[in-house]
């Protein structure tokens, strides 16, 4: 009975009243209602989350393609270089000259053309163009030093292929830590003088990087949606909090993929062998072999010298027992030693 009389409250009966159609209609009406508004809520709080995420993957997926197709690789580098150096003064403005200095090489291996005095009286614009110039220089370098690296190789190869300048030849490049294949069209490489291979492998590395940067991310996007449902025991909006940190991940984020990008860029180099180190490491080799059979022989030496002190060693005497005049004689007679063969003695 207690049940039935909430349920007419809830359905809004008194008692005596008969429950009919139209009144249980609008309950369910209404108790639908309150379903939808609620799954409606659900549904626009996931959307509001999602847009914080598509944001962020407009601004990399916009990366991405322009490393993939390299349209306009020489913006992106150029955008990334004023973006680093922003960054790297902003963080680093106010200490000493030489952590300055050393902390710039220890990132990116570049060391800005600047005495501590200027250094002390620039501006934060000035101090950002002299490293985005010293940038600019490394890359330049590094692209002239691959080219001239290759260039009598690749003219042997021009006249081997004279027909076949449409395909690809791979370039192996590496930083020292991690290797790259280059697919470079030998046509472009030839009309540009080699100039092809660095443009290409600025455009793997802007891309590689950029891939792994992105998954590291969405796997701390989703740990961190997860983190600020907490907020709620604290009376706090879960999503302005998620909106914050997420920001500051993303930022996090494009720094560090500028800072690798230009970090390999500018330390990267193609692998040769030198001559001059394969003759010393030869010799090398053949001295070692020399000591080795010089060892094996002195121990064959020395140990035939043993052996064959072994066998002209003189065996060691033993002293016979001498027969006293009063024993019996050695011989058998039974007599006494002085009466038979000792006799005389």
């Amino acid at each position: 009975s207690g049940r039935i009389a909430s349920m007419m409250d809830r359905m809004g009966l008194k008692e005596g009243e008969v429950i009919q159609a139209g009144m249980m209609t609008k309950a369910i009406e209404r108790a639908q209602k309150k379903v939808e508004e609620n799954n409606f809520g659900i549904r626009k709080r996931l959307l509001e989350y999602d847009d914080v995420m598509n944001s962020q993957r407009e601004v990399i997926y916009t990366r991405r393609r322009h490393a993939l197709y390299g349209e306009r690789i020489e913006i992106d580098l150029n955008n990334i270089m004023y973006d680093y150096a922003d960054n790297f003064v902003e963080e680093n403005r106010g200490i000493e000259f030489e952590d300055f200095r050393m902390e710039l090489i220890r990132e990116v291996a570049v060391e800005p053309q600047i005495d501590e005095a200027t250094y002390k009286d620039a501006k934060p614009g000035e101090l950002v163009e002299a490293i985005v110039k010293a940038l600019k220089e490394a890359y330049a370098r590094r692209a002239k030093a691959v080219a001239d690296t290759v260039r009598p190789v690749m003219e042997r190869i021009y006249e081997d292929r004279k027909d076949q300048l449409d395909a690809n030849i791979y370039f192996p490049l590496t930083d020292g830590h991690l290797g790259y294949n280059v697919p470079v069209n030998l046509r472009k490489c030839q009309s540009s003088d080699g100039a092809e291979i660095y443009k290409v492998f600025s455009k793997v590395v802007m891309f590689t990087t950029i891939d792994d940067a992105w998954r590291e991310h969405l796997r701390e996007m989703d740990d961190l949606r997860q983190s600020v449902q907490n907020a709620t025991y604290e009376q706090k909006d879960p999503l302005l909090i998620y909106k914050f940190e997420s920001f500051g991940l993303f930022s996090k984020m494009i720094i560090k993929v500028n800072r690798d990008v230009l970090a390999i860029l500018n330390k990267a180099y193609i692998p040769v062998r030198d001559q001059n180190a394969e003759a010393v490491q030869r010799q090398q080799q053949e001295r070692a072999k020399v000591d080795v059979n010089k060892l094996q022989a002195s121990r064959m030496q020395a140990a035939a010298q043993a052996g064959q002190e072994e066998r002209q060693k003189p065996m060691p005497l033993h002293a016979e027992k001498k027969a006293g005049r009063n024993d019996p004689c050695p011989c058998g007679s039974g007599k006494k030693y002085k009466n038979c063969h000792g006799k005389g003695l």
